[in-house]
């Protein structure tokens, strides 16, 4: 059995330092904020190479406050896209604004920039391109369509953590930057937590205030806010964490280096990161014909692959309102329906991946056949 990912066999090679910084926020009683979750903002902050960081008890929260920090509101729309996890239109719709999808490119995968400027309209307000499993969207243009309109950035870095483009670190290059520290991400807490990354000093002390029910001291609230604080123990977890963020995520870039070179002569779709990114491989995903087949397939030889996404956001059934229909973001679909992501976590070993790849060119060939 090769699991799509192992917390398990993590958590054994740092148990020690968990177990003690968790036993340390026991003993000190210190378990909303406090000083691990300051301790943890400014590592962070450092690690991701912006001023400020605020975290939050979950990459949803992030987002949200994110929005509403950069004055989205009731009436405006936020051009993002369908290829991610509901969360990215959730938090679009908890602002009160509307969620307006552009399609993917099929090369990279993540928002096509070409296609941003149709979408735009009087009521735009904001970007929110979303940095699908690891690789960044191409930031530059994209940056440059927002200032020449007046538009804010808002990147969802859920599955970037370290990610790079042009030299420039996920969550840096916008106005502002949100990420999940859901424990299966490359940067995993024990339990939900997130948070939002930012340059801009006018935003930080108002997502202070979001963060922890609008008050500027104990019952003073001076804006209608919420109660999206971070947990003492998932602060000292993450700053644990931090110590093997880099190592994990080179030994993720390695196996997916390996998977690369053994399916090199598979007619399959691989990521194709541009050489000007930095691609952390929150997810290793291929695309091939006859998916659905394949994965039982897999999961039948004890292979956990898994898909991400197989249903894209404006055809879910809980977003029909939005108006979209099928074929309206064909690339978006043509993904959907293709997109096999394969077992990738820094405790995969080469023999690992060498027999996901076996059992994945077995279970293909079955399929065309």
């Amino acid at each position: 059995m090769i699991p799509f990912l192992d917390l398990k066999a993590q958590y054994q090679q740092i148990k020690p330092r968990v177990d003690e910084a968790i036993a340390s926020v026991v003993a000190s009683a210190q378990f909303v904020l406090g000083p691990e979750v300051t301790r943890f903002e400014d590592r962070f902050a450092a690690y991701c190479k912006v001023s400020h960081c605020r975290a939050v008890n979950s990459g949803t929260s992030a987002l949200h406050l994110a929005l509403l920090a950069a004055g989205v509101g009731p009436g405006d729309e936020v051009i993002t896209v369908s290829m991610t996890f509901v969360a990215t239109t959730a938090a679009i719709l908890y602002s009160g604004a509307r969620p307006v999808f552009v399609d993917v490119d099929p090369v990279t995968w993540t928002m096509d920039p070409a296609l941003i400027e149709a979408a735009i309209t009087p009521r735009t307000k904001a970007i929110l391109p979303v940095h699908l499993h690891g690789l960044m969207a191409e930031m530059d243009p994209i940056m440059a369509i927002a200032r020449r309109h007046g538009l804010v950035v808002i990147e969802d870095a859920a599955q970037a953590h370290g990610a790079e483009y042009r030299g420039r670190r996920a969550g840096s290059i916008g106005d502002l930057g949100c990420f999940s520290f859901y424990p299966g991400k490359n940067l995993g807490a024990y339990g939900e937590a997130g948070a939002i990354v930012t340059d801009r000093p006018d935003l930080v002390h108002k997502l202070s205030l979001l963060r922890d029910w609008g008050q500027a001291a104990k019952y003073d609230h001076v804006l209608p806010g919420y109660n999206y604080r971070m947990d003492g123990i998932q602060g000292a977890v993450l700053n644990v964490k931090m110590d093997y963020i880099e190592s994990w995520t080179e030994a993720r870039r390695a196996i997916a280096a390996h998977y690369d070179r053994l399916l090199a002569k598979c007619e399959f779709a691989r990521p194709q990161p541009p050489a000007h990114s930095r691609h952390v491989y929150h997810v290793y995903a291929i695309g091939l014909s006859g998916r659905d087949e394949v994965l039982r397939s897999l999961q039948k030889s004890g292979i956990g692959a898994g898909i991400h996404y197989p249903v894209p956001v404006h055809l879910q059934k809980a977003y029909a309102n939005l108006g979209y229909h099928a074929g309206d973001f064909p690339v978006t679909e043509h993904l959907a329906g293709t997109f096999l992501s394969l077992p990738i976590y820094p405790e995969l070993t080469p023999e690992n991946v060498a027999e996901v790849v076996t059992q994945l060119e077995r279970a293909a060939l079955v399929e065309a056949v």
